[in-house]
């Protein structure tokens, strides 16, 4: 009943979250929360250390902090209408929220893209050019390209997400997500949206896809330069310079791309397969890469480490 209230009058959408789940919300809340938990204060803790370091002032640990901003950014943006519908049980979302939302989760989806791609070239020059990397990689470059980084996408986001405004939106508002996604509303508009699709996947296309496409050409690089290293000692240690960038690039673009590919040419897909990719292309990256670069990076390992030898004294003061 309530979902054939929301007409074309009404300025709300409905967020169904997880249709056919609702008797055992309670029950899901236990994992979300824990990732929520795991990624804010995982990308917060990485955040302070390089903050409050200045051994870690360097480039490579500045596109870190990039990384570990946009993974914060797209926690952030899903937190409130997905907790607001465990807690609250509140699936409406005005159409303007909608709009901030899904705005904020595209745009630090193509930054983390982007930050992923200039960390290939970071990895490139490392392993391809080691005596120019200095030269190259400095710290002013590198904030320069992390700002370029931050402005590209919301810029080309801004017509997107401006033009739903001025669609007709005819029946029930239901979004089968807990959160505003673009290709999803779009479904939803009674009119013609040609080119809101098409502007829509030529933004994809020039940015993560292109991203994807030169850091796949990178890697194949690299892959090539250590393939010709004298010895396989040096060949496995050149190669585990870029093991936590390889990870955080597959955990974000393959669930991006099935994304993608479910949205576009997958109607007769499951619902479920839907709200599953979804989930993990916004939720576990966010997760996964502070718990990834702090096992695989030996300068924050340090600083974990410190850590747990002053609890410990400080536990045994206290005894």
């Amino acid at each position: 009943m309530l979902l054939s209230n929301i007409t074309q009058f009404s300025p709300m959408f409905y967020l169904t979250g997880f249709p056919g789940l609702d008797t055992i919300e309670h029950w899901i809340f236990i994992p979300f929360f824990l990732m929520y938990l795991v990624a804010i204060s995982g990308n917060c803790f990485i955040l302070i250390v390089i903050k409050t370091n200045p051994r870690l002032h360097r480039p490579m640990y500045y596109l870190l902090s990039f990384l570990a901003f946009t993974d914060l950014g797209l926690s952030v943006s899903t937190l409130p209408t997905t907790m607001g519908i465990f807690w609250f049980k509140s699936h409406g979302i005005y159409f303007v929220a909608c709009q901030i939302q899904m705005f904020c989760i595209h745009s630090f989806s193509f930054m983390e893209s982007s930050v992923l791609l200039i960390m290939s070239f970071d990895r490139f020059l490392a392993i391809c050019h080691p005596l120019r990397y200095s030269v190259i990689i400095t710290s002013q470059r590198v904030i320069r390209a992390g700002l370029a980084v931050i402005f590209r996408g919301p810029v080309a986001l801004v017509p997107l997400v401006l033009l739903l405004k001025t669609f007709p939106y005819c029946g029930p508002r239901v979004l089968s997500h807990s959160f505003c996604l673009h290709q999803e509303v779009i479904h939803l508009a009674c009119t013609d949206t040609t080119f809101n699709n098409l502007y829509g996947l030529a933004v994809v296309v020039f940015t993560m896809m292109l991203d994807l496409v030169l850091i796949a050409l990178s890697y194949g690089v690299i892959l090539h330069t250590v393939a010709r290293l004298a010895s396989q000692e040096e060949q496995l240690r050149a190669f585990q310079t870029c093991t936590s960038h390889l990870c955080a690039v597959l955990i974000f673009f393959v669930p991006m791309v099935g994304l993608s590919l479910v949205h576009r040419f997958g109607k007769h897909v499951p619902l479920a397969v839907h709200l599953l990719m979804a989930n993990v292309y916004l939720f576990v990256p966010p997760m996964l890469n502070p718990i990834i670069y702090s096992i695989k990076t030996k300068e924050i390992r340090h600083v974990i480490s410190k850590l747990l030898s002053l609890r410990k004294v400080s536990t045994k003061s206290w005894s």
